[in-house]
């Protein structure tokens, strides 16, 4: 049974980032920008998530989940950097989308409701927030669904960091899951979740398998980052 709560700052500095390319995304609107996303969705865990991308790459996540069925919500943080590959296409979609300061919402009110999202944009001179429930912009649908993958990948780093500490057995099912989606496509930014899959390799109370399951993860994190950088 999840219990307790284990809540751990996870930072992790991803590919380096050309000179060139920082200069681009800093060009848009000074060095101070910032792309956000939130995702407010009761009944779900998390029922509240929300990240945050700079123009340097840096991301922050927050979100308010549970550990078990029956316990109470908690807060959970931690930061990390996204490749930048990544970053130059979040400020690009968000550029496109011009940087959320209209609406961008379908006002379909016959699409199922699958939670209130907030994108904003920040900088020192310009702050834009728009509400949506479906957007039938390509850039919001192709924020929204990088995003909500990155979540995903955010919330295995949560859960298997909680597992490692509290309830190794539970580990194995979990990467299982994560090989299963991060095969399909499901998965974004792994390498935000390399710290924990390191933890659980050099854990010697986590079963062979186990480990061997992290490792091979993170072989590929490290293979799939090689490969973005050039």
């Amino acid at each position: 049974m999840r219990c307790g709560i284990l809540i751990g700052m996870l930072a992790l500095a991803g590919a380096a980032v050309p000179a060139q390319s920082q200069r681009s995304a800093n060009a848009l609107s000074g060095a101070a920008a910032t792309v956000t996303f939130t995702l407010d969705f009761p009944q779900s865990n998390p029922e509240h998530y929300s990240i945050s991308v700079d123009a340097s790459g840096h991301a922050r996540y927050e979100c308010s989940a549970k550990v078990a069925e029956d316990s109470e919500p908690q807060s959970y943080q931690t930061e990390f950097d996204v490749t930048s590959a990544r970053r130059e296409k979040i400020f690009d979609w968000a550029k496109q989308a011009q940087f959320f300061s209209g609406n961008i919402d379908s006002k379909n009110n016959n699409l199922a409701f699958t939670g209130a999202k907030v994108l904003s944009y920040q900088d020192s001179r310009n702050s834009y927030t728009a509400r949506y429930n479906y957007s039938n912009l390509s850039p919001v649908k192709q924020l929204t669904a990088f995003f909500q993958d990155l979540a995903a990948t955010l919330e295995y780093g949560r859960r298997l960091a909680y597992d490692q500490r509290y309830q190794k057995l539970a580990l194995d099912a979990e990467l299982k899951q994560m090989e299963s989606q991060a095969r399909n496509g499901e998965l974004s930014e792994m390498q935000s979740v390399a710290p924990v899959l390191q933890e659980i390799v050099g854990d010697p109370a986590v079963i062979n398998v186990v480990r061997s399951r992290a490792k091979q993860l993170l072989e590929n994190v490290t293979s799939t980052s090689a490969a973005t950088r050039h």
